[in-house]
């Protein structure tokens, strides 16, 4: 049962094709040499769109596209709009370090707790760590509402990639 989740970060999607796998590869291969308004990369089944280097800001978004062949004349397209790879991963450790940093400071109060001693300073500083997951979130929604548009505009690239074919 499907149910909408505004907690998305980094929006899904997935579309069937009446194409094989291969022919939309090429589609995309082709695209490379036809514009240069993006950067069109592929690697085995997969598609990378994004915006050349004097486009970009921090939270430019980039479109990773994967085709897989349902049958010879078929194939599924999964999409899936983030940020650069190296922006993200660095999110990730931020967000990884501040949970390891509330579990270090529970242990601490905890134990500070056990001995009889005060704990209120790990108290304090496990509330702060919560204050920062919520500005971690709040960051990564100003960032992917701020590139909302440059999404468009790489799901209007995919889409006019995948229009001339059925135009033929």
């Amino acid at each position: 049962m499907p149910t909408t989740n505004d907690i998305i970060l980094r929006p899904r999607f997935k579309i069937e094709l009446a194409l094989d796998n291969e022919s939309v590869l090429q589609l995309f291969k082709n695209s490379k040499n036809t514009q240069s308004e993006f950067i069109v990369s592929t690697i085995d089944d997969h598609v990378f769109i994004k915006f050349p280097k004097h486009k970009q800001h921090f939270w430019s978004p980039q479109l990773h596209l994967e085709i897989n062949a349902i049958d010879n004349k078929s194939s599924i397209l999964h999409g899936l709009f983030g940020p650069n790879p190296t922006v993200w991963t660095f999110f990730m450790f931020i967000h990884f370090l501040v949970a390891g940093l509330f579990i270090a400071f529970g242990i601490w109060a905890y134990t500070n707790w056990a001995l009889n001693s005060g704990y209120a300073i790990q108290i304090t500083l496990m509330l702060f760590m919560v204050i920062a997951w919520f500005a971690l979130y709040v960051a990564g929604s100003i960032g992917k509402a701020t590139s909302k548009n440059e999404m468009l505009e790489l799901r209007n690239f995919m889409n006019s990639v995948l229009e001339k074919e059925s135009l033929n």
